[in-house]
């Protein structure tokens, strides 16, 4: 569905000093420097799939996805998606997919979102009966009877995002990019749309490429992640596989019926946290069962669970890890 070949996208910079002799010099000579949002990223999605797009701030995430939607032209390399060369901006590719940014709108701000959905179907020529029906469905899926009537200026942020899901989605999009989708929205919110992309994924097989930072939408919807830092791709592959990868340990997590002081906790593992009544010890994962057996064994265990470590903390050390490798190659301590 998606195939990417030696992406690159540069940006010409023009950069000055403060102060109004640097401002009036910059109108006769101007110093720029160059700029590798995207710098040589090459993948291919499959029909269906559910990818998460990672990375820090300034990886290029965005960059990327607005080179997959037509909206930047690549520097060099060749995409296509669904057959198509993004930049041509063909009809019939602008009919398959759909941009949602969780920092931009589209909704008409003093109309009621049912005008801005009125709107799309006219746009990208939807037949009555379809619209009809798809709407329905949105509408009930979203639970947004009772939102569509009023003026999108008294929506909360979290109505304005479900009605922006729903305007992306009248014409059926066979490809979604979703940049950061939940943000700003609370955790009850966060989950209904996590819910919500998820079900319409598995009803219309639509192909999913969502960029985020709240790592619990990551791990609820993507089985694969791709990982990009600084412009080049430094993962590819299943998020479990790369959770292994990165930190192969496993947090137990204990919760007991009486206090127990560190002494007797650290025989069993690192401790991650502990307070009254709660401990996490990290452990290595060969040692899961026998770090088990001595808890139930020394201590009033009243329940626990094991748990891989936290996301954010993996994709952290994957940061941290590039970050040490470039500054090895550029020589810097």
């Amino acid at each position: 569905m998606i195939s990417v070949r030696g992406l690159r996208k540069h940006y010409k910079v023009h950069k000055r000093p403060p102060g109004l002799k640097a401002a009036l010099r910059s109108l006769v000579h101007r110093s720029y420097s160059t700029v590798k949002a995207v710098d040589g990223i090459s993948f291919d999605i499959r029909p269906g799939e559910r990818v998460g797009f990672l990375g820090p701030n300034g990886a290029g995430k965005t960059t990327t996805l607005k080179v997959l939607a037509g909206l930047l032209h690549p520097s060099e390399g060749e995409v296509r998606v669904d057959g198509h060369v993004p930049r041509l901006r063909e009809d019939a590719f602008l009919k398959k997919i759909m941009l949602v940014m969780g920092q931009k709108q589209q909704l008409l701000w003093d109309l009621p979102p049912a005008e801005t959905f009125e709107l799309n179907r006219a746009i990208y020529d939807v037949p009555r009966a379809q619209y009809k029906q798809t709407l329905d469905e949105l509408v009930g899926l979203l639970e947004l009877e009772d939102l569509i009537g009023k003026p999108t200026r008294q929506l909360s942020l979290g109505e304005r995002m479900k009605c922006e899901l729903a305007a992306a989605l009248i014409h059926r999009p066979r490809v979604l990019f979703l940049d950061e989708p939940t943000i700003g929205l609370d955790v009850a919110m966060q989950a209904t749309m996590r819910t919500f992309i998820k079900s319409y994924n598995e009803r219309y097989g639509a192909t999913l490429i969502l960029t985020s930072h709240y790592m619990d939408d990551v791990a609820a919807l993507c089985p694969r992640v791709i990982v990009i830092d600084k412009g080049l791709l430094s993962y590819d592959g299943s998020l479990e596989a790369l959770v292994q990868r990165v930190r192969p340990e496993k947090r137990v997590v204990l919760r007991l019926a009486e206090p127990v002081d560190d002494a007797r906790l650290a025989p069993l593992g690192k401790v991650v946290s502990h307070e009254p009544g709660m401990a996490v010890l990290q452990v290595h994962q060969e040692a899961v069962n026998a770090t088990i057996s001595r808890a139930l064994a020394s201590l009033t265990v009243t329940d626990l669970t094991v748990e891989n470590a936290p996301l954010e903390e993996v994709m952290g050390e994957l940061f941290a890890e590039g970050k040490a490798r470039r500054a090895a190659a550029e020589g810097t301590p």
